[in-house]
């Protein structure tokens, strides 16, 4: 069967990362798209969608934002345009609408790789799909009322391709908390589920809280090193947004301004949903998130004498004055509910030994005990950074780094 030295499988922007360093290696290798390349920047986020990260923080190997807005935030068709560019830049051996459907580890030692066109056979594979594979939603959906639209945050494009009505929202996480200020500037009436995700200011001090926190380091510490160590991997994001120049996502503000708050979702019946009283904590906590981190922003800037300018803290708005736990959802005019909940990863097809009990892939900084399997672009693969933009090219760089030590002894046996 024909043989590659390394198959990547994935080619978003952490496979292409890795493509840029083996072509300019000289390593033989193919990268295998299911769709196209970046397709999931197209195919996975709504119209309004932009980056939560400013531009000048957007690299991967030999390729940088160079655009004419280094602190403004791509939008959706921008990031799919910037990174089907990077692949024009290097030509990397790409093979698209190619599926990977079996990885097993070979007689020789090699792996051999089942694909919806043909088998193929190499001595090392790097997995860069990400981490976010299908999207979960709880079983109690089951029970809503078959007259309420339900879908995923993963399909939600627009407020006007939902049916008139009130839509609920539940999770606040990056794209739940995006999702519901995007139906909120249309004027639809949001209902929003809101779970136990930090917020993080936009500004602080003169600059975007990312540049302040880059400074810091913070992007640079190892998963190790953190709070709570390889457990940070299942946290979730801080909710932000980079929308019209970038701004906080107060959802306190909200709710002064008509949207329904409620705490963590937690089961349907008979047309009325039902909520934990959770939501006064939950915002709390959010907040407190958001102004540790202001802590450490001053703390930085008195112990290194920058001159930046003073700024008053912030002052909660809205409180709730009681905890709703349940509402009748056709008395809310509620017509849709867009979950954003989550995904769970589905490696069925990577039939090697390497994961632990929950599904996920064990690893050290990408580097798997199966000799010549590695896995990259995964939240916290490595840092904060891993899986986004800012930090890719260093984890492919040390991934790399591995592979040719791997391929020019295999070479030399």
């Amino acid at each position: 069967m024909p043989h590659h030295d390394v198959v990547v499988i994935g080619g978003g922007q952490a496979g292409l990362s890795i493509s840029w360093h083996l072509t300019a290696r000289g390593i033989d290798h193919v990268v295998l798209e299911r769709d196209t390349i970046a397709h999931e920047w197209r195919d996975t986020r709504w119209d309004n969608f932009t980056l939560v990260t400013p531009n000048w923080q957007c690299a991967l190997p030999g390729y940088r934002y160079s655009g004419p807005e280094p602190h403004g935030f791509m939008r959706r068709d921008e990031v799919y345009a910037w990174v089907r560019h990077y692949a024009d830049t290097f030509d990397p051996p790409l093979r698209e609408h190619v599926a990977v459907t079996s990885v097993t580890v070979g007689s020789d030692g090699g792996f051999d790789i089942e694909t919806t066109s043909g088998p193929l056979h190499s001595d090392q594979v790097v997995v860069a799909v990400g981490g976010y594979h299908t999207p979960t939603v709880p079983r109690f959906a089951e029970r809503l009322p078959r007259s309420i639209r339900q879908l995923h945050s993963a399909e939600y494009r627009s407020a006007a391709d939902l049916p008139d009505g009130a839509v609920l929202v539940v999770g606040t996480g990056q794209s739940g908390a995006q999702i519901a200020e995007d139906l909120h500037l249309e004027g639809r009436k949001v209902h929003l589920a809101v779970g136990s995700a930090p917020r993080v200011a936009r500004f602080y001090r003169g600059r975007d809280c990312v540049a302040w926190l880059q400074d810091m380091g913070h992007y640079d510490i190892p998963i190790e090193d953190q709070p709570g160590g390889l457990g940070k991997r299942e946290n979730t994001n801080h909710y932000v947004t980079g929308r019209d120049g970038g701004r906080d996502i107060d959802l306190r503000q909200f709710a002064v301004e008509g949207m329904a708050l409620y705490g963590r979702m937690v089961d349907v019946a008979d047309g009325t949903a039902y909520f934990e009283p959770s939501l006064g904590k939950d915002l709390d906590a959010a907040d407190a998130v958001a102004e540790s981190i202001k802590d450490s922003i001053d703390a930085h800037i008195a112990r290194t004498g920058i001159e930046a300018p003073a700024e008053p803290r912030y002052r909660p708005v809205w409180r709730p004055e009681s905890e709703v736990t349940d509402i009748d959802l056709a008395a809310s005019g509620i017509t849709s509910v867009v979950w954003s909940v989550g995904f769970r990863t589905d490696y069925r097809w990577l039939r090697v030994g390497v994961f632990d009990g929950e599904g996920h892939p064990c690893h050290n900084r990408g580097v798997t005990t199966t000799p010549g399997l590695y896995f990259l672009g995964l939240p916290w693969l490595h840092t904060w950074g891993s899986g986004r933009f800012a930090a890719i090219a260093r984890d492919a760089e040390h991934l790399a780094d591995r592979i040719t030590v791997t391929a020019c002894a295999t070479a030399a046996a």
